[in-house]
């Protein structure tokens, strides 16, 4: 069986957009089908992704009073014992950090950004050859995302500098997931080399990328559902648009975004790993939005 331990994300919203806007999984049946990159802005939610009230967030969930709760923030400048430190306090407490002075070049992260973007710009045909849902593909495209593997081959040759700069992100940002599980594998006096080497992360490391339109009314729907990543680690590119939410203690909180900062996120198959040392997003526990 096929497993996936590391997950890489990169949310590219619309400008000034929330992640409220529902991804719409369509079965392509006809080379018209339309994408969620391709269709034209709604000046009101359409009714079917209106939400029924009671599933909506209450207001009692948000945090809009001024008390925000910030997620921590780690600095990988900082002197390594107290960096490992940090990566803890941060999963026993939240599930959830922003990490600095990561070492991933902002040029890679933007020229990514940037590539990506000019994908999503391509004509619908072009974009239609990868169209899947099988998930055991290398590159496909589904409505409102791309997801990728490693086999490089397969990737998009358009744009021309498409595979070269997604090599260059994925290589960096797994670096970084790597050098993040070994300062928590030493923190917990565990093997820091070998921990999490072999069948605990022998399976294929994901890359999505999401595409967030404008959503003409947030207050009547949701984007990604409240979910919990199956993942040990996922490592964010959230962008300068805000719009993400965790769940802590019972509210959400948003995510205000760090310049060239990354999200990382505990995932379930950390707390199993770490025998509960560390808080991962579950129902009535921690969760994304």
């Amino acid at each position: 069986m096929r497993t996936q331990t590391m997950r890489l994300r990169c949310d590219l919203p619309a400008h000034n957009s929330v992640r409220y806007t529902s991804r719409n999984q369509v079965k392509m049946k006809t080379p018209t089908t339309k994408l969620m990159f391709d269709l034209p802005a709604h000046n009101s939610v359409p009714d079917k992704y209106i939400m029924p009230a009671e599933k909506r967030p209450r207001r009692h969930e948000l945090v809009d009073d001024g008390l925000s709760v910030a997620l921590p923030v780690v600095d990988l400048k900082k002197g390594r014992p107290q960096v490992a430190r940090d990566i803890l306090e941060a999963g026993k407490e939240f599930g959830f950090f922003q990490v600095v002075n990561h070492g991933v070049g902002e040029d890679v992260v933007q020229g990514f950004r940037e590539v990506a973007a000019e994908f999503l710009r391509l004509p619908e045909e072009a974009k239609l050859e990868y169209y899947s849902e099988d998930q055991s593909k290398a590159f496909r495209v589904i409505s409102g995302c791309i997801t990728s593997h490693k086999l490089m081959n397969e990737w998009p040759t358009q744009p021309e500098i498409f595979r070269e700069r997604l090599a260059n992100y994925s290589v960096a940002v797994q670096e970084l997931a790597w050098k993040l599980l070994r300062l928590i594998a030493e923190e917990l006096g565990l093997d820091d080399h070998n921990f999490f080497k072999g069948d605990l992360t022998g399976g294929e490391t994901l890359m999505n990328v999401h595409y967030y339109p404008l959503c003409p009314d947030p207050n009547l729907t949701m984007g990604v559902r409240p979910h919990s990543d199956r993942y040990i680690i996922t490592v964010l590119s959230q962008g300068d648009v805000g719009g993400l939410q965790a769940k802590i203690g019972g509210r959400w909180i948003g995510v205000e975004p760090i310049h060239n900062a990354f999200v990382i996120n505990f995932g379930l198959q950390m707390e199993i790993n770490q025998r509960a040392s560390c808080k991962r997003g579950a129902p009535g526990g921690n969760q994304l939005c």
